[in-house]
């Protein structure tokens, strides 16, 4: 097959998803049929702490499964809390993992089975299908709306010593089970539901104007905008409201759905700097970036950004050729700022020194293949720049 073919072609991959209010009791039915004797159930203290972990401990004992749970696991997961992660799943002899979390806890969980059949550091799975061996189990539960660590195919580690997060994409990594239920989701303080609700429109955003679309991809991630478009300030303003807590939690799946097959750009790129280098959260950094990222690369996909902007609900037919990458920019910008995500870098820690390294560090990562726009280092500083 010549090299043109093979660039041409496209494949969609996802989990078996359980969606719907009361997927989360399903966990211990799900691990009874995969066979499972002892079950390593990744968390995080806040999660915790919301009563999430404790239902799917209880779903497990009413299965009759032994159980540990491991919730050291920060926020920007560290490869040290990977390597503790698999020590536990082997010292108390696991042969499944369910995780129950936002991205964190799932990207750790991800970490952990790649190292508990393959053995080594997680460190050494960075890049594209660098795990061989087939992990153990995965039912994975998400606890909010944004991250897609559910159904998606990458894991997002930090390494602790170069400062960088480092990307793990392989089929190997997607979880066999999502029990999605978007009840899981009213214990998010509002601040956390705009970060990630923000998350899931750049993954659907990147994901559309991706190099690596298809018409599977963006008929995903055109319903995703939609949805978050008519559904994010509802269920900011207003935690329990059910109807609009379900659409984004559908908006999230959506989303993953697009950018696990197709991939993403320079926004995850520059947030995946940041978060590495100085632990920022991730849904901020996407939210302040994007807008930036639509002006830098409108011209290499503007028919795209328009249909995303015709999604979002602006009428792009009158609008002159000259004013469409701000047309587009601008109806971001309203939905950051209607979240109250307003902060610079320099409100966030960041330092003008800092800001070459991050271009650096960015421009390897491997979110940049897919951009639309050929990006460089200078390029990237520039957009940090203007941001700072």
């Amino acid at each position: 097959m010549d090299h043109a073919m093979l660039f041409g072609l496209r494949k969609f991959i996802a989990p078996e998803i359980v969606y719907g209010a009361g997927a989360i009791d399903l966990a211990g039915t799900h691990a009874r049929n995969f066979g499972a004797t002892k079950v390593l159930v990744v968390s995080d203290p806040g999660v915790r702490e919301n009563g999430w972990t404790a239902k799917i401990e209880r779903s497990l004992f009413q299965s009759q499964i032994d159980f540990c749970v491991f919730t050291d696991v920060s926020p920007n997961p560290k490869d040290y809390e990977v390597m503790a992660g698999a020590e536990v799943y082997h010292d108390q002899r696991c042969d499944l993992i369910i995780a129950v979390g936002g991205g964190s806890p799932m990207d750790c969980a991800k970490g952990i089975g790649a190292v508990a059949t393959n053995g080594g550091f997680i460190n050494g799975f960075e890049g594209v299908d660098e795990i061989s061996t087939p992990i153990p189990p995965l039912i994975f539960i998400p606890t909010t709306a944004g991250t897609s660590a559910d159904i998606s195919q990458f894991a997002i580690i930090t390494d602790s010593s170069r400062k960088v997060k480092f990307a793990i994409i392989s089929k190997m990594v997607i979880p066999d089970i999502a029990l999605i239920d978007p009840r899981t989701t009213i214990t998010m303080p509002a601040a956390l539901t705009a970060a990630t609700g923000m998350d899931a429109l750049c993954h659907a955003f990147e994901a559309f104007v991706s190099t690596a679309s298809s018409p599977l991809t963006d008929m995903a991630a055109l319903r995703s905008v939609r949805l978050i478009v008519n559904n994010l300030p509802g269920a900011y303003q207003d935690p329990q409201n059910l109807t609009c807590r379900d659409n984004m939690m559908m908006a999230s799946l959506m989303a993953g759905l697009a950018f696990s097959n197709a991939s993403l750009g320079v926004v995850h790129a520059m947030a995946h700097s940041l978060g590495g280098a100085l632990g920022l959260p991730h849904g901020e950094c996407n939210a302040i970036l994007l807008e930036k990222a639509v002006r830098y690369n409108y011209q290499h996909a503007a028919g795209r950004y328009d249909q995303l902007a015709e999604a979002m609900g602006q009428d792009m037919c009158g609008v002159a050729d000259q004013d469409r990458a701000s047309t587009v920019a601008l109806c971001v910008q309203k939905i950051r700022e209607n979240l109250n995500i307003t902060q610079r870098l320099r409100d966030m820690g960041v330092s003008p020194d800092d800001l070459t390294s991050l271009a650096e560090f960015a421009a390897q990562d491997p979110c940049v293949a897919t951009n639309p726009r050929e990006t460089s280092v200078q390029d990237i500083e520039e957009i940090y720049r203007q941001i700072y």
